[in-house]
């Protein structure tokens, strides 16, 4: 088995994630017609109250992560869908009323005419690239992102129409904003647009963010902070708030409205994760202008894949000795392939490890039942997923005619 970064041993094991080429006349308004989805959402993911996590609930997650029955019982069904990962959907060549196909890193995205079926696969993309196909992801960011649409309904709202399906979606159309929020409140990371990277290189205003100087990596900042980036095909790149407005690409008065909310997410989803005995190191946010001219937050919140976590039993202790924290994301991944080839440049990647691919999928798991205090329903294998998905997107979208 594999070494991996962020854990003692035993050592084993979502933007940015997902649909970062969806083109800006995609995504997200209301629909008054689809109220009975939303309250079966709120059935499946009740809201929360937030509480301070005690010590031994963060030793309780730590355990758990490294050994435990649940664990062992959801490695056996990882490791027995390695070959029947959902990475590529066709959805439009099986459904009349589905227009078009749009391909997103992790996300197929079908213009459905009034509405926008947004499938989650199995994909993992980091480097701005994919890397692999890993079982089960695209259920459980899905299921995720619902989660915190629910729970954070009266900070930012959203308009997610229907759920006919684990991964699947269904939203109403508006105008994506083509800028990424991302929120950071350490500075860490690995890539090239990560904070750390940009620090240790002697950058100290980022973005219009002034950094102190003597800051070493996986450090608190000072307060949270927001680096926006372009929404590029192939390369995000960072951006200024002025230049967000002086190029057009928003409003001052909706890159207001937009990074307040994007804070105030933030900070609820550190507070929500503290609760469950983890850190929300950073994230990333999209979001959308509805017809009536709102402000709409899109795409997923607070995933594996679009959010960094850490443990935050163990995080002071390892900080002060220089150790990196105990992670519960994909960074172990990024670090492998930084270590065995060169992402960003290699036209053909080598292939991850599968211990490695199986305890990610482990870990997305984890980290959704951790947060959700729920438990993850491991799907059937009797129907072939394409079949499972191309069935009940029918069944919604002729419900949506109704």
């Amino acid at each position: 088995m594999a070494c991996i970064p962020g854990l003692n041993p035993p050592k084993t094991l979502a933007t940015s994630s997902s649909s970062s080429s969806i083109s800006n006349n995609l995504l997200f308004s209301s629909s008054a017609r689809t109220n009975f989805k939303i309250t079966q959402i709120s059935k499946r993911f009740p809201r929360v109250s937030i509480a301070m996590a005690t010590k031994q609930e963060s030793e309780l997650s730590l355990n758990a992560l490294t050994s435990s029955d649940r664990r062992d019982e959801v490695m056996v069904a990882v490791k027995s869908s390695l070959s029947n990962c959902l990475s590529e959907t066709n959805l439009h060549l099986a459904i009349p009323d589905l227009k078009s196909k749009t391909r997103g890193k992790v996300r197929d995205i079908y213009d459905g005419g009034d509405y926008l079926v947004l499938v989650t696969t199995d994909r993992q993309s980091a480097f701005d690239r994919v890397l692999a196909s890993i079982p089960f992801k695209g259920q459980v960011l899905n299921d995720t992102s619902l989660w915190w649409f629910n729970q954070t309904q009266n900070i930012a709202p959203n308009a997610i129409i229907a759920v006919p399906d684990r991964n699947v979606t269904i939203a109403k159309k508006c105008s994506v904003f083509p800028v990424e929020f991302v929120v950071r409140g350490y500075v860490t990371g690995s890539t090239d647009t990560s904070l750390w990277t940009v620090y240790k290189n002697g950058v100290r205003n980022y973005c219009d963010n002034v950094l102190p100087e003597g800051m070493v990596k996986n450090e608190r900042l000072p307060a949270n902070i927001i680096t926006p980036t372009t929404k590029a095909a192939d390369h995000d790149v960072p951006i200024t708030p002025d230049e967000i407005v002086q190029q057009g690409l928003m409003s001052q008065a909706d890159y207001d409205e937009a990074s307040k909310k994007a804070l105030s997410l933030f900070e609820y989803g550190q507070r929500v994760a503290l609760e469950h005995g983890l850190i929300l190191v950073d994230t990333k946010y999209e979001f959308g202008k509805g017809p009536d001219g709102s402000v709409l937050l899109i795409d997923e919140v607070h995933t594996p894949d679009s959010s960094r976590y850490w443990l935050a039993h163990s995080y002071e202790a390892r900080f002060q000795n220089g150790l990196e924290p105990e992670n519960i994301d994909k960074e172990f991944l990024r670090l492998w392939f930084k270590d065995h080839c060169n992402p960003y440049e290699d036209k053909v990647l080598p292939d991850a490890p599968e211990e490695l691919v199986t305890e990610l999928a482990w870990r997305y798991i984890f980290l959704f039942e951790t947060i959700t205090k729920s438990r993850f329903q491991i799907p059937e294998t009797t129907e072939p997923i394409h079949d499972r998905i191309t069935r009940n997107v029918s069944k919604a979208l002729l419900s949506l005619k109704n």
